[in-house]
């Protein structure tokens, strides 16, 4: 009896690319030889690690997965998904079909690349070819470097050779006329639950993926705001999972605003700072002077900090905010940080782990870029000096104190916990440590 020949395929690898439309790989993939499977893993190696099992990024890769199933059962295909480790699944999936080449977009972070190397030696072992795109940046890698042909660290000069670059090439959409019923015709398959993959439903009250020109015309004057409900376009968790694409994004922001433009620069910024100094993501300070610090790391202070109860409304109202939502307004980021590590002074890498838990869009470079700059440890960082004074920012950008009231209504009653540190004292005591171990 002869031997059932396998299907033949090849396969889409989905990761963080959530969408079917403006996608590098999906396009390469529908014009490559064979009929395309799409998959996506929910991979062990990284959920096994989160410790909340109603992580609300669960829920938002679940809707996100499920509305392409949707788009994906009307051209009679189907996606694929699959709970375990990659190189497993993909061990199977050499069992079950016969793949020609496997089709995805690049990832930057460290252990995706380890992850790539391993799926990728398994696949050659196999005779099968893995093609691998830039999809979630405009440039990457070596693509804006200095003229001697060294990476900035400084994002201001990044930005401006950044710019000189762009041109309507990096910005084009892939078209959508390519051929979609080149997709893998079969019935379509069941996604699996967030319960059977170990994790609890948390509802699809995510930010709307569309933005108008008025409200991004705007950003510029209302970005600082955290009261304002559309002073910020609200997308950080779209770019995170590729449910809009970048190009579209940044098409549009370069003809309306050229403060949203620079926060988008400032996104391939810590992307390419985490490709060609990786030691940022295992931990390292980028100014390995700065890990000679002395940090208190007082946990009583730590947990107060990240339950938003210091006694400063505006790094409570914040950390209260993230804590309920999974949402901070950057200008927030950016004070509670500081807080931490000057105020406190707590290890910056305390602080940027309870957001890699709790925020929605959380993503390894801005996150990792945010918190060594409020530090002052990273590349292009504040100066240590400078140390954010949390009642004058509340004054400046939550003057009628709407922000404050929505989350810390009982700021003015005896409840409230008076202030952790005198920000005074605070001040010097960051000042000399930050000193000492740089002299």
């Amino acid at each position: 009896m002869n031997e059932m020949k396998k299907p033949l395929v090849n396969i889409l690898w989905l990761r963080r690319d959530l969408r079917l439309r403006d996608h590098a790989a999906l396009y390469h993939a529908l014009k490559s030889d064979r009929p395309v499977l799409p998959i996506f893993i929910y991979d062990r190696h990284i959920l096994d690690k989160l410790e909340n099992r109603q992580d609300r990024r669960m829920s938002f890769i679940y809707q996100a997965l499920e509305a392409m199933q949707q788009e994906l059962v009307t051209m009679g295909s189907s996606l694929a998904v699959y709970h375990g480790y990659p190189v497993e699944v993909f061990d199977k999936l050499l069992q079950q079909f016969d793949i020609g080449a496997v089709f995805t977009n690049h990832d930057y972070e460290p252990y995706a690349i380890e992850r790539d190397a391993l799926v990728g030696r398994l696949l050659s072992g196999a005779g099968v070819l893995m093609y691998t795109y830039k999809d979630q940046v405009i440039f990457e890698k070596n693509e804006v470097l200095k003229d001697d042909g060294k990476p900035y660290t400084v994002f201001t000069p990044y930005s401006r050779k950044w710019k000189t670059l762009l041109n309507d090439f990096y910005l084009r959409s892939y078209p959508d006329s390519v051929l979609y019923d080149r997709f893998y015709r079969q019935e379509a398959m069941a996604l699996p639950s967030l319960a059977q993959i170990g994790f609890e439903w948390r509802g699809n009250d995510f930010p709307s993926k569309t933005w108008d020109l008025a409200r991004m015309q705007q950003y510029g004057a209302t970005r600082d705001f955290p009261a304002m409900d559309k002073g910020t376009s609200r997308l950080g968790v779209h770019l995170r999972f590729g449910t809009i694409s970048i190009r579209e994004l940044a098409r549009t922001a370069k003809a309306t605003s050229e403060v949203y433009l620079n926060e988008l620069i400032w996104r391939d910024f810590y992307h390419a700072i985490l490709w060609h100094f990786p030691q940022v993501g295992k931990g390292a300070a980028f100014k390995p002077e700065y890990d000679r610090i002395v940090w208190r790391n007082n946990e009583g202070e730590f947990t107060r900090w990240c339950q938003g109860l210091t006694g400063y409304p505006l790094v409570d109202a914040g950390m209260r905010e993230l804590n309920a939502t999974g949402y901070m307004h950057n200008r927030l980021r950016m004070i509670t940080a500081s807080f931490l590590c000057k105020h406190l002074l707590t290890d910056w890498r305390w602080g940027e782990a309870y957001f890699a838990t709790q925020l929605l869009d959380f993503d390894l470079a801005a996150n990792n870029g945010g918190w060594q700059w409020a530090s002052s440890s990273g590349c292009d960082a504040a100066p240590y000096f400078r140390i954010f004074n949390p009642a004058l920012q509340a004054e400046k950008f939550d003057k009628a104190q709407q922000y404050i009231e929505k989350w810390v209504p009982e700021r003015n009653g005896f409840q409230y916990p008076p202030p952790i540190e005198q920000h005074e004292l605070a001040r010097q005591r960051a000042l000399a440590a930050y000193a000492l171990a740089l002299k």
